[in-house]
């Protein structure tokens, strides 16, 4: 059960819409599931969106089809929003019976399902992706930070190769309220950005380059000795962990 539920429970109860004898019981049950429901192989943590503002999300590697999708199943009954990050297309379908209205994205390697589409965020995000190769991290984090009630706005293909194809974006980027930005390579995008905008940078290395990019390891370190200010970087291919972050920003009031 998460706040909103919270409020309807009690609204409900004002109003002599529900009895008390209801509402205790509903309530109990409630408190059964806080803060966690044991199913065995995994403990669904439902208490997570009352203490960080959002719910527990799936990381479906490693884990069985089945796995994700009773995981999901709970996520989703209890009320909350469902994301599954770097999963397959087998466990959609799997999930999709379940949660028949869950979304797949290819490219972010995703499961999504969220029924309340309101926007929460104060601002927009913007998400920056140096490549197409970078796509996958970038659309990860896309998601994530919709799913988490933010307006996003990507600007793909801005790498420093072609800076002309940044600078014309500068007004998109400093409409922000936070930045994420996406570069495998050298990792250079974020330390550009950082010099032209003055909201939060949220720096994401990719795996993406050539044998001296040591599987991102080479835009990580370019990336903590920016130059700029207001530049904060999480780990390799961590779109997911950019978007929280950005998110956590963009509801500060």
């Amino acid at each position: 059960m998460n706040q909103d539920q919270i409020k309807k429970l009690l609204q409900s109860i004002k109003d002599n819409e529900m009895s008390v004898d209801r509402g205790a019981a509903e309530v109990s049950e409630m408190l059964r599931r806080i803060p966690f429901e044991n199913l065995g192989f995994a403990r669904v943590d439902h208490h997570r969106s009352l203490r960080q503002g959002f719910p527990e999300v799936i990381y479906g590697a490693g884990k069985t089809p089945e796995q994700v999708a009773a995981i999901a199943n709970k996520i989703v009954n209890a009320g909350h929003a469902l994301l599954v990050t770097r999963t397959d297309e087998t466990t959609f379908s799997r999930v999709k019976e379940l949660v028949p209205k869950a979304q797949f994205n290819l490219t972010a390697r995703t499961i999504s399902y969220k029924k309340d589409a309101r926007i929460t965020g104060v601002g927009a995000i913007v998400i920056a992706a140096a490549g197409t190769s970078d796509l996958t991290v970038a659309e990860e984090a896309k998601v994530t930070a919709e799913i988490l009630g933010n307006e996003v706005d990507t600007l793909y293909d801005v790498g420093v190769a072609g800076l002309h194809r940044l600078l014309v974006e500068q007004e998109r980027l400093r409409n922000a309220r936070a930045i994420v930005a996406v570069a495998g390579m050298e990792g250079a995008l974020p330390s550009v950005i950082g010099g032209l905008v003055d909201v939060p940078v949220i720096a994401v290395p990719t795996s993406v380059g050539y044998g001296t990019n040591f599987g991102g390891i080479t835009a990580l370190l370019g990336m903590l000795n920016s130059c700029s200010s207001g530049i904060s970087v999480v780990n390799i291919d961590n779109g997911f962990g950019a978007a929280t972050v950005a998110s956590s920003i963009n509801h500060l009031k």
